[in-house]
This record gives C-alpha cells, structure tokens and sequence, in this order.
C-alpha cells in the first residue's frame, strides 16, 4: 500500500436535479452543472479503489447555523409553489426562474415586502439567472448537505480523510442567497459541523476555479474557521466579478481569517501550486486542528468555465500539498464540468492526498 483511499460519499438523490439549462445574458444556454457529473466521478473513484459510502439523513440544526429559514424555506418550497402558477401554460418552463431583483435599486428605501408571485420572489434569494430551482433541486441539495454532514462524521470517528460527492455544488450560496449553480453551502456546514464535534479552528482551503463567494461571506467576521482561496481574477470579468479580491481580509474577529489569492488567466501548474502552497503555509501558521477542501476541478485546462490550465498532475500535487498539513480533512466536491476528464481529475487529487496521509503516518 502506498497511499491512503479515502472514503468516498455520495447520494443518489443527488442526480435528482436536472438544471436543463441555464439563462445567461437573456439566453438560454445548455446547462453544465448536470447529474452526469456524479456517475463519472462515482466511476472513476470505484476504479481508484475508494469505499464507497452512502450518505446518511440528518436533521437540519447544522444546516440552520449556516443559512437562514427563510431562503431554506424558499427553496424546499419553490419548485410547488411554480407548479401551483399559470407558468406552464403561460411559457411552457417548469424551472423557477426570478423575474426582479428587489435590491436597493428599486425599492429606493422603501419598506420592500415578500413578493406574492413566485417568479418575483425568486429575486428575493437568487442573485443571477443561471441557478434555476427545478422539481428535484431541493432533494438533490440537501441530500448533498448529507453527503458533507457523514463524510465529517467519518473525519470525526478517526478517518484522516473523507471525500464528499456534493451535487450540485455549494461554495457560491451564501447564508441568505443562491447562486453560481449553487444552493446550499456544503463545505460551510462541513466547517461548522467540525467545530461543533470539538476542533478549534478549521481551515477551508477552495481550490475551485471561483471564488467560493458564499464560504467566504458566511466566514467573514470569524476567527475560528479560516477562508483561503485561490481562483482566477474576477478582476479579469470572471464570476463572482465584484468579489475574490485579494483585499478582502475579514472582519472584526474575523480580521485575517480570509485570504484569496487571484490569478491571471492563462495559469498553469507551477503558479497555482504556489499559490496552494501559500495558503498550506498560512492555515498551518494560523494553528488549525481541521481541514476543510473546496475540491473544484473546474481550474482544469480543459474545463469549459475558466481560463486556467491546471493538469491532472497539478491536481496531484495540490492533493499532496493539502494532504502533508497531517489535519483531518473533509474534502468537499464543487466545481467541474468537463465530462471527459472530471472523474480522473478528482481521483488524481484524492491520489496525491491519500498519499501524503499515507506517508505522513
């Protein structure tokens, strides 16, 4: 043996949502965020010789310290309330899409209240167009909050490492809002349910080609979980554009505890991994007993949704980076849309993670 196979969950319940496609600058493009993602992934990790776990149930009160009821309640609920409207027959879409944006903009300081129609309180939660909520969204998100929830518990009872199948992914949803093909925050309840099982300050280390937007705001003003990232510049016109800048640093107690690392577009193995390794260097130092991996394979040069030009020993060796910190790890799917390549991708950074864990007993 020489290398460590980690536990790999996953959920069939997960295939449930079908995004179709999605409505980008008004057009309606083919969707990426697909079930096919976890079949290939599953494949590929049976083939690595990865136990394969099914996710477990469990109840909502980790899930209720990272979002707020109502957008919980909005999603678990939006797929009826569109089935109960006249959408079908008005325009033939059976995706809850948002109509408005109730931002400041509109409402100019008036006492904004919840929308009556569902299509306009979309906009209450939604902040874009291309996260669509459809009739298995919220069975597919809170099943993949599971897949999190068990692969922590495994961290937890002694597995130095567990790999998450989350789909869809979650970095991008914030306490209050969804977004970026993301719904739930799993890699923030994977956090928060390490902290609550007694470590004492967690590290979330995203190595997804974005910014994981939402993991950062749900972290922003504490000190006990740390965010790092490394993506491509949003400054470049890459998603989530108006956050990821290397001056968001945190807040209050959380001052220091968040740190992106944006690169060019164009970047390949030897500056990513630097970069990897500089937030390797900066979680160690901050002292955490915990880790928690965004594991977006998106950064892949042959992904359709970045700029970057990661190879598959790239990823390897990312997962040996992370993997030599010697902390429990909960690594947690995000993004990744290149079918082709994505289950070996994933398989290769478990590969240089495992072998790290393997190595370092």
């Amino acid at each position: 043996m020489d290398q460590y196979a980690a536990p790999a969950v996953w959920s069939p319940a997960t295939r449930h949502h079908d995004p179709k496609h999605e409505v980008w600058v008004g057009v309606a493009t083919e969707g990426t965020e697909i079930a096919a993602r976890v079949d290939t992934i599953l494949e590929a990790l049976r083939g690595a010789g990865h136990r394969i776990v099914e996710a477990q149930p469990h109840e909502d009160d980790v899930l209720e310290r990272v979002h707020d009821a109502p957008v919980l309640d909005f999603l678990a609920n939006a797929s009826r309330r569109w089935d109960e409207g006249p959408y079908a027959a008005l325009v033939g879409q059976d995706r809850v899409v948002p109509y408005l944006f109730p931002t400041p903009a509109m409402t100019g300081g008036l006492p904004a209240r919840p929308a009556a129609a569902v299509h306009a309180d979309a906009g209450r939660f939604a902040y874009d167009t291309m996260t669509l909520v459809g009739p298995g969204t919220w069975d597919a998100a809170r099943a993949a909050v599971d897949c999190a929830l068990t692969a922590a518990e495994l961290v937890v009872a002694g597995e130095p490492m567990a790999y998450a199948l989350c789909r869809p992914p979650g970095h991008h949803a914030t306490t209050s809002g969804f977004g970026g093909s993301c719904y739930l925050n799993n890699a923030a309840v994977a956090a928060e349910a390490l902290r609550l099982q007694g470590f004492d300050r967690v590290a979330i280390v995203d190595v997804d080609a974005h910014q994981g937007n939402g993991t950062a705001a749900i972290f922003y003003d504490r000190g006990d979980v740390l965010y790092g990232s490394v993506h491509v510049d949003p400054g470049a016109g890459w998603f989530p554009h108006v956050v990821g800048y290397a001056d968001e640093t945190g807040t209050g107690p959380g001052e220091g505890a968040t740190r992106n690392l944006p690169l060019p577009e164009g970047t390949e193995d030897a500056a990513w991994l630097e970069a990897v390794h500089e937030l390797v260097e900066w979680a160690a130092a901050a002292g955490c007993d915990a880790l928690v991996v965004s594991l977006g394979v998106d950064a892949a040069k042959d992904d359709p949704e970045s700029p970057l030009l990661v190879t598959s020993d790239g990823y390897r060796s990312a997962g040996a980076l992370l993997g030599g910190t010697g902390l429990p790890a909960v690594v947690v799917q995000e993004g990744g849309y290149h079918l082709p390549t994505l289950g070996g991708l994933v398989a290769a950074y478990l590969a240089g993670h495992g072998g790290a864990t393997f190595h370092a007993d």
